[in-house]
C-alpha cells in the first residue's frame, strides 16, 4: 500500500451531486433538475462560439480582456475589478483557497448552494451553518454565527435552492454587522431574472466596501451552462488575489466569444425574462390548488414541498415523474427531503408537470 495521506478534511467532503441529467423510460425527457434556461442559447452566442472553431490551436486570452470589457460596459462596472473563471463555482472555491484556511470558519445559511461547504473543507476551514427562517436567509442567525474566525461569508441571493432572497438593506445590515476581517460574497447568479425594486444584486455595497465582492453566471439565463463561465467583481485588492491563484487560461476561447455575443443579444435576455415571469407564478398557482405548498421564489424554479408521508410525499412524486419523462431535482442533500425543485420549463413542458402532478395527487399515479 502506498504511504500517501489526505490532507485533513478532505474526505469530510460530500462531493457536489448535480441535477440529474437522464430520466426513466418515460415517453419524453423533460430536464427540469438544474434551473437551466428553457429557451436555449441566444443565436449570437452560437454563432460566435462557432467562429473560434478555426482558431482551436491556439491559446485563450489568459485575460479575458475582451469579455471583462464587455461585462464592463454592460454592468456599468471597471474591468479591471473583473476577474472571469470557469464558473462561479470556481470563483468561490478560489475565495476560499485565498481568504481561509485552517482554524478559520466559513460561514452561510443552512439551506445554501452545495459548494459553499465543499469551498470551505477543501481548504481545511470549518463550514457554519446558520439557520435559516422559513427557508429564507436570517441575518440575525448569520450575525450570532460570525466571529473572530469567520473569514468568509457566502450569501446566495436569491438564493438555490429555495428560491428565498434578502432585501437590499438586509444586505447592508449584515455587511455592517459581520467581521471587517469577513469577506462577504454575494453570490447572484439569478439576478438578471429579478425585477423587484428591494433587490440588490450587491454592486453597491462592492463600491463601498473593500472586503465584499459579487459572483454571476452565464449559466441561467443567458444559457451558457456547458461552457462553464462566470465572473466575478470585487475590490482591486481581492482581483490580485484571484489573478495570482487561478489558473493561466481559466476561461477558454469559445467561451469568451460566446459569453461577449450573449451579453449583446438583449432581446433574448428580455424573451427570458418575460417568460419567466408568465410561467413561475403560473406554476405556483397550479401546484397551490393541488393542495401542495410552495415556497415563494423571486429566480427561474419553484421549490414545492409534499406531506410526510411515503405514498404522497417528495420520493414517492419523484419516481412517479421519473417515470413519464419529467426530471425534478431532489434535495435530500440540502436537507429538505420533503421538497422537489422544479425549474421553469417552456409552455408545454409546464403543462406536463401539472398534468403529471395532478395524476398523482389524486392517486392516479
Amino acid at each position: 500500500m502506498a504511504a500517501l495521506k489526505v490532507r485533513p478534511g478532505i474526505l469530510d467532503i460530500a462531493p457536489y451531486v448535480p441535477g440529474r441529467a437522464t430520466a426513466d423510460d418515460g415517453a419524453r425527457q423533460i430536464k427540469l433538475s438544474s434551473n437551466e434556461t428553457p429557451l436555449g442559447t441566444s443565436s449570437l452566442a452560437i454563432e460566435a462560439y462557432r467562429r473560434v472553431a478555426t482558431e482551436l490551436h491556439r491559446y485563450p486570452d489568459g485575460s479575458a480582456f475582451d469579455l471583462r470589457a464587455a461585462l464592463g460596459r454592460h454592468h456599468r462596472l471597471d474591468a479591471d475589478r473583473i476577474v472571469c473563471g470557469n464558473g462561479s463555482d470556481e470563483l468561490i472555491s478560489l475565495l476560499a483557497q485565498g481568504y481561509a484556511g485552517a482554524g478559520d470558519e466559513v460561514l452561510f445559511t443552512s439551506h445554501a448552494f452545495a459548494m459553499y461547504p465543499i469551498a470551505a473543507r477543501a481548504v481545511g476551514a470549518t463550514p457554519i451553518a446558520a439557520p435559516e427562517t422559513d427557508l429564507c436567509a436570517d441575518i440575525d442567525a448569520l450575525l450570532e454565527q460570525a466571529g473572530p474566525e469567520t473569514r468568509i461569508c457566502y450569501l446566495a441571493n436569491p438564493n438555490n435552492p429555495t428560491g428565498s432572497y434578502v432585501p437590499a438593506e438586509a444586505l447592508r445590515r449584515l455587511r455592517a454587522g459581520l467581521p471587517d476581517h469577513c469577506l462577504l460574497v454575494i453570490d447572484a447568479a439569478y439576478a438578471e431574472y429579478i425585477t423587484r425594486n428591494d433587490y440588490s444584486d450587491g454592486v453597491e455595497l462592492v463600491d463601498a466596501h473593500d472586503n465584499v465582492v459579487m459572483t454571476r453566471t452565464f449559466s441561467k439565463i443567458y444559457g451558457l451552462a456547458a461552457v462553464r463561465l462566470g465572473w466575478l467583481y470585487g475590490p482591486a485588492p481581492v482581483i490580485d488575489v484571484l489573478n495570482r491563484t487561478r489558473g493561466p487560461f481559466n476561461i477558454n476561447a469559445p467561451a469568451q466569444a460566446a459569453g461577449i455575443a450573449a451579453l449583446e443579444d438583449t432581446a433574448f435576455i428580455a424573451a427570458a425574462v418575460a417568460h419567466n415571469d408568465r410561467w413561475r407564478p403560473w406554476l405556483e398557482q397550479e401546484m397551490t390548488a393541488l393542495g401542495l405548498k410552495i415556497h415563494p421564489s423571486i429566480a427561474n424554479f419553484v421549490l414545492v414541498e409534499f406531506p410526510p408521508e411515503p405514498r404522497r410525499g417528495a420520493e414517492a412524486a419523484y419516481r412517479h415523474l421519473l417515470g413519464t419523462g419529467i426530471i425534478p431535482r431532489q434535495l435530500v442533500n440540502y436537507g429538505l427531503p420533503d421538497c422537489l425543485r422544479f425549474s421553469v420549463g417552456l409552455e408545454d413542458e409546464n403543462h406536463a408537470v401539472i398534468g403529471q402532478l395532478r395524476a398523482f395527487v389524486s392517486g392516479g399515479g
